[in-house]
């Protein structure tokens, strides 16, 4: 029909047409309706499960940023002769890898970036093994030391500097070429090496091969020329280094001329002032080799466990002891072999009767963790998965 032309059958008038169009409009407004209500139960039923999608994801997202943990690294150094020094990798408080046979005498281990270097002090070699999150990936490189005897290194300037009692050197280990580049000569045997960001402070507890700790120098080192710039007289049997708060801790280590007696000691050296004070402990199993920070305090290993130091007189508080691994059957036979601290967390590496397994305690707050690894427990490093 037209409903432009005229004619009574072919005419609608406009009362018709409002009728019509409310008609109309009306079956549209209750469609609408409909399929309002119908959207709104969709939405009140598929909107949460959204949210709660959207908020995981989110959730998850900012936890995976914000996660980390790290893998935690124990050397073992073996019998002397017996290629057997190890290192045992730890995830979680669970061990995912451990490296057998590393060498006669694993020394120390460092962690650099995302790289592990193990020196072997019997075999005069550093190792080095990339670092991933499911431990060391072998074989690695090894690098000659030409019979030097390492013994302790630390980083600066992407240069690795160790300290060697053959050659009575600290040598310079170039990390993008592996090449001993220089030389330090000194005159004694040096022990441990650390840095203050600017300077190389080295330790230096022998004069001669197996003597009883006649060494009384720290030597502090320009890595720009390599030379000795002071040197410092802290006492008998310089050994471990820490630097906290712009003073340098040493502990001291020496024995009788008939090996019968052991001496203990403690120096510090004010970096700013160059000033050093030094006190003995005395004699007998009070003390072990190792300086730490542990909460920003300085402790030192003593009495099967570590005590605080005094900054201004170096006294032991006894009292404040943390950690018991004295032997049960001999207060003389003391069985903590080493220890260390990073960040909140103390490591004891206990041993019996130098055979594996030993045990190395952690003490994370007030919890104490037990891991099982290789002969003689002697230092550890810590990596960080993001």
């Amino acid at each position: 029909m037209t409903l432009h032309k005229s004619g009574n059958l072919g005419e609608l008038n406009h009362n018709h047409l409002t009728t019509f169009g409310r008609k109309v409009m009306k079956r549209h407004l209750k469609i609408i309706d409909l399929l309002e209500t119908i959207i709104s139960k969709i939405k009140l039923f598929i909107l949460p499960g959204i949210i709660a999608f959207s908020y995981n994801c989110e959730n998850a997202s900012t936890t995976d940023d914000n996660i980390s943990t790290n893998l935690l690294f124990i050397a073992s150094e073996g019998n002397f002769g017996q290629n057997n020094g190890s290192i045992s990798v730890f995830k979680d408080n669970e061990k995912i890898q451990e490296l057998l046979n590393v060498g006669d005498v694993l020394q120390s281990i460092l962690v650099h970036d995302s790289h592990l270097y193990a020196i072997i002090n019997g075999n005069s070699e550093i190792k080095r093994y990339a670092i991933s999150e499911t431990g060391l990936t072998l074989p690695g490189i090894t690098i000659s030391t030409n019979n030097s005897s390492p013994r302790e290194m630390c980083v600066l300037n992407n240069k690795l500097y160790f300290s060697n009692w053959n050659s009575k050197d600290i040598k310079v280990l170039n990390l993008n070429t592996f090449s001993i580049e220089q030389s330090i000569s000194l005159n004694g045997l040096p022990e441990d090496i650390t840095t203050d960001g600017s300077n190389l402070y080295a330790s230096i507890p022998h004069l001669a091969l197996f003597d009883q700790g006649n060494g009384t120098d720290v030597v502090k080192i320009d890595p720009l020329t390599n030379q000795i710039i002071k040197t410092y007289e802290v006492g008998k049997g310089p050994q471990h280094l820490i630097i906290h708060n712009d003073n340098l801790f040493i502990s001291r280590t020496y024995y009788s001329e008939n090996w019968y007696q052991t001496f203990f000691g403690t120096a510090q050296v004010n970096l700013t002032t160059d000033e050093v004070i030094t006190i003995e402990h005395g004699e007998g199993i009070v003390c072990g080799g190792n300086v730490m920070i542990y909460q920003e305090r300085v402790y030192r290993t003593s009495l099967g466990g570590i005590v605080p130091i005094d900054q201004n007189n170096l006294s032991l508080n006894t009292s404040a002891r943390i950690g018991n691994y004295a032997s049960k059957d001999s207060y003389y036979n003391a069985n903590l072999y080493s220890s260390h601290s990073i960040d909140d967390q103390i490591f004891f590496g206990i041993t019996n009767d130098y055979v594996a397994p030993d045990s190395v305690y952690v003490l994370d707050g007030s919890i104490e963790k037990l891991f099982e690894v290789g002969a003689a427990p002697g230092d550890y490093a810590t990596w960080e998965i993001n």
